[in-house]
């Protein structure tokens, strides 16, 4: 009786779960994307047909489908699948789902996979704690991340890890997988019908998360139904959307990747490209004063001798940024931007003071020639403090005189 109870109540569960849930596919037949991994020969999918699991990292941006294939796996590996989300549970969680894990092999041979969502939010002291359990083989950890491995998981532990990499779906996967929420039983079961443009444009503006895309979907079906109209139309996607889902996280890689990808365009002298990078930050929310003090930054180091006027035209924008802020100077910062792009380039001075700091660590510190000195006593005076000194202005031409010391005499740091 306990059993049917629990299967009814699974089935209502279900039935008023998001859509995004309900659609979830559970064979990798219906997987949507990520063909280098679980397609035909892939490794991934090697590693599943023989059985022969290793603890891995799934890699990819969100709606991706890392849940997904993890749950998958499980089921085609005939594992008990245990979910954890590293944002809201820690090592006494952990400790009870090995218990168990240790408990189930023992008794049935039954083997268990420890998903582990956003694992880049557990710390060094947790990550550390699934070591001993990744390395005897009581669990086979698979842990999702948004965040390069790399920086955000303990090197111990990211190298007992097969690291895979899910790509962003392509508008053709998320067209694929609306098409098939909309005539799907467990989905909107065809009771509406979907414009062919409003399909496109929801597949394209959901920058390959099929989370985002079927939920906005569900939610414009919603507000179709509640207007007793038949046909979807591209307006109402729009006003379930809001507003487009731009990825940009202000503290981690992409933010990274975009002012990296705003560097590197000014730095190319392609102003419109540079214009879209700068876009993407201000309008996902990025402080213009962290923009604007990397367009100073750029102004000297890429600029620099080339055109002078780009630092004071930098700094002129940072002022005003500061001084009106968002959204207004969104503006100015384009027009720096721009500007920088133009501009022509040298690098001269950047290239100098690398060199200065080579010399600094690697060399002694070598003292000021005595010619330079400043002498105010008589005792310095004596000790031929300012001797020999040439003052320039005293002279119509060239004046020959070393200004560097001794050792580093001749020493060119600023090329022509």
């Amino acid at each position: 009786m306990s059993d049917l109870f629990d299967l009814k109540l699974e089935q209502e569960l279900k039935k008023s779960a998001p859509l995004a849930d309900r659609m979830r596919p559970t064979s990798l037949e219906s997987y949507a994307g990520q063909e280098k991994l679980i397609g035909p020969g892939a490794t991934l999918r090697t590693l599943i047909d023989r059985d022969e699991l290793p603890s891995m990292i799934f890699w990819g941006p969100p709606g991706t489908g890392k849940t997904t294939l993890a749950r998958i796996i499980a089921k085609l590996t005939r594992s008990r699948f245990e979910q954890v989300s590293a944002v809201s549970s820690g090592i006494a969680e952990l400790r009870r789902i090995v218990d168990e894990a240790k408990e189930k092999r023992k008794l049935a041979n039954t083997r268990t996979i420890l998903f582990v969502d956003e694992i880049h939010r557990w710390n060094k002291s947790q990550q550390d704690a699934l070591l001993p359990q990744v390395e005897s083989g009581v669990v086979t950890l698979i842990g999702a991340t948004t965040e390069n491995p790399s920086f955000e998981i303990n090197g111990a532990l990211l190298s007992r890890c097969r690291v895979f990499v899910l790509e962003k779906l392509t508008a053709e996967d998320i067209k694929k997988l609306l098409e098939r929420a909309i005539k799907s039983p467990e989905g909107l079961d065809g009771k509406i019908k979907v414009e062919e443009d409003a399909i496109d444009f929801l597949a394209y503006v959901a920058d390959g998360d099929a989370r985002v895309a079927l939920n906005s979907l569900e939610i414009a079906a919603k507000a179709l139904k509640i207007s007793k109209r038949q046909v979807l139309k591209i307006e109402a996607v729009k006003y379930a959307l809001a507003k487009t889902h731009l990825r940009y996280d202000k503290t981690g890689e992409e933010h990274y990747n975009i002012i990296s990808a705003l560097h590197k365009s000014m730095r190319g002298s392609d102003a419109d490209a540079a214009l879209y990078w700068l876009g993407r930050m201000l309008e996902a929310g990025e402080d213009p004063l962290y923009v604007a003090r990397r367009l100073v930054r750029f102004a000297s180091e890429d600029v620099g001798l080339a055109d002078s006027q780009a630092l004071v035209i930098a700094m002129n924008a940072y002022n005003a940024a500061h001084a009106i802020g968002m959204p207004e100077c969104n503006v100015i910062l384009a027009h720096c931007a721009a500007y920088l792009a133009k501009a022509p380039k040298s690098n001269a001075v950047y290239v100098a003071y690398q060199a200065i700091q080579k010399d600094i660590a690697e060399l002694p510190n070598e003292p000021v020639p005595l010619h330079l000195r400043n002498a105010p006593t008589k005792l310095m005076k004596e000790l031929d403090y300012g001797k020999g000194y040439k003052y320039n202005p005293k002279f119509k031409g060239p004046v020959e005189q070393d200004y560097l010391p001794e050792k580093l005499k001749g020493r060119k740091y600023l090329k022509d």
